[in-house]
């Protein structure tokens, strides 16, 4: 498994993604957003007929906790390595915990309420990272977009990070040996 580590890189060492990379990076961001957009259609009604939180909701919990630490960390520019998703596991076993104690059963409408902010924020920012990056060309891991646009509208450069997840980085590098003569 790759490492949740913050490796930032100095300006430039990362190449900038191709066609096919900067494709890529817009059809995972289109994915992420019509999550949410799907996550947004439910906000409401998170608890079916039956009484269990609708699936869309329970879908995105292991991608989501999977890449939670790589969102907070790259993005953010943190080095807390696996903390964010054990702090995620936490709040949902917390409130999950809570809710049989109080109610008997462990799917309400708190822990439905949480998974999907949780969700949301997660799959929004992983999205709109994924846009930005492949509309910019941003060298590395999506989740610098946001920095890397800042360095271009201020002139103040920003360091980059591999993608650690994930087909970029080999379709990167296979973009960029294809480039050189």
């Amino acid at each position: 498994m790759a490492s949740t580590d913050l490796k930032l890189d100095e300006p430039g060492t990362l190449p900038k993604p191709g066609p096919i990379g900067r494709i890529a990076r817009i059809a995972f961001g289109l994915l992420c957003v019509w999550y949410v957009a799907s996550l947004f259609a439910l906000w409401g009604n998170l608890i079916a007929d039956d009484g269990h939180i609708r699936s869309v909701v329970w879908n995105g919990i292991i991608p989501g906790l999977f890449l939670i630490s790589y969102i907070v960390n790259i993005g953010f520019s943190r080095a807390w390595g696996k903390r964010p998703a054990i702090v995620s596991v936490a709040a949902i076993v917390a409130t999950a915990g809570i809710g049989f104690v109080v109610h008997g059963r462990i799917e309400t409408e708190i822990l439905a309420h949480i998974i999907w902010v949780w969700e949301v924020y997660a799959f929004g920012h992983l999205g709109l990272a994924f846009l930005v990056s492949g509309i910019i060309g941003t060298p590395g891991c999506e989740m610098r977009a946001f920095h890397d646009l800042y360095s271009r509208v201020s002139g103040v450069p920003t360091k980059e990070h591999y993608c650690p997840v994930g087909p970029l980085h080999p379709i990167d590098q296979w973009e960029a040996r294809r480039k050189e003569p």
